[in-house]
């Protein structure tokens, strides 16, 4: 990848690298929690031949940062994708193929579900990623809540304490529980590492965890999205699902159902072996999913 660019939007300077042709169809590439957008490392050389490849650093990672100490440090759903569309607006992007895993996946599907003539095409990781925060308080299974520990650890002040003591060793942690097939060396996860130490990393997760179960409030000014999102609106776009067959944090089987999320065509492609960090870990097959959507 080429050396970082910054660009302002209503809200905060986001960097990001880019490659690739600078007229050909744009490709966003967005990396999820606790990740960053090294794990594209492997994928960009794949499109950028033909597309122009765009890795931004979400809100409280790396170098990207907040213009105001008054906006609040969200990481709410509505803001990752209102971060999304307002990059592709100040990137003057009228339409792309979005692609993403995690909080990146999210973001992705936010603004094909909610501005769909700006997507040419998703790729989302684990199907549907849009929350359901009124259905937040439904139990789910045993195992499935054992493996949200980390969350249910983040809405307690023990736990944002934790994550500002060793926000290192908890995303190490998270990367083996929800990869556990795939044996990263020090180098690779220090690579990533170091964009957590961002000020921002931490009040951005506690609060994207808190909000998304109801136990921390929103930005106000986003409120019209989240009501919105609160519908669970259908996605229009074509889109491809890929799915590590080994996931350790949400399983392929539970994204088995989602098309019916989906009105336009859709694709669930379930990886074996592969867990939560797909671009990483399967990055011909990401880049695969890319390239056989439509282009912008």
């Amino acid at each position: 990848m080429e050396a970082l660019r910054t660009i302002r939007t209503p809200k905060l300077e986001i960097a990001y690298a880019e490659a690739g042709p600078p007229d050909g169809p744009p490709v966003l590439l967005l990396h999820g929690f606790p990740y960053a957008p090294h794990a594209y490392a492997e994928v960009v050389p794949r499109l950028a031949a033909g597309r122009r490849c765009i890795i931004p650093y979400l809100r409280g990672y790396g170098p990207t940062r907040f213009l105001s100490p008054e906006t609040p440090r969200s990481g709410q759903q509505a803001a990752l994708g209102q971060d999304l569309l307002d990059l592709l607006d100040a990137l003057a992007i009228p339409c792309a193929t979005l692609a993403g895993y995690d909080w990146g996946g999210r973001a992705a599907c936010i603004v094909a579900a909610l501005w769909p003539e700006r997507v040419a095409g998703l790729v989302s990781c684990t199907g549907y990623n849009v929350q359901d925060i009124a259905g937040s308080a439904k139990p789910a299974s045993p195992e499935q809540e054992h493996r949200l520990w980390y969350q249910y650890y983040f809405h307690t002040e023990r736990g944002r304490a934790g994550l500002e003591v060793d926000r290192r060793g908890i995303a190490r942690l998270l990367w083996r529980l929800w990869s556990p097939e795939w044996h990263f060396d020090a180098t690779t996860f220090a690579a990533s590492a170091s964009t957590f130490d961002n000020p921002d990393f931490v009040p951005v997760v506690i609060q994207s965890y808190r909000h998304r179960f109801g136990y921390a409030g929103g930005d106000p000014a986003l409120e019209p999205i989240e009501a919105a999102l609160a519908r669970q609106p259908r996605i229009t776009v074509p889109t491809i699902a890929p799915h590590g067959g080994a996931d350790g944090v949400g399983p392929a089987a539970a994204s088995a159902d989602h098309h019916r999320h989906f009105t336009g065509p859709y694709e669930r492609r379930v990886l074996p072996g592969i867990g939560h960090n797909v671009p990483q870990e399967a990055p011909e097959a990401f880049a695969q999913a890319v390239l056989d959507l439509p282009s912008a």
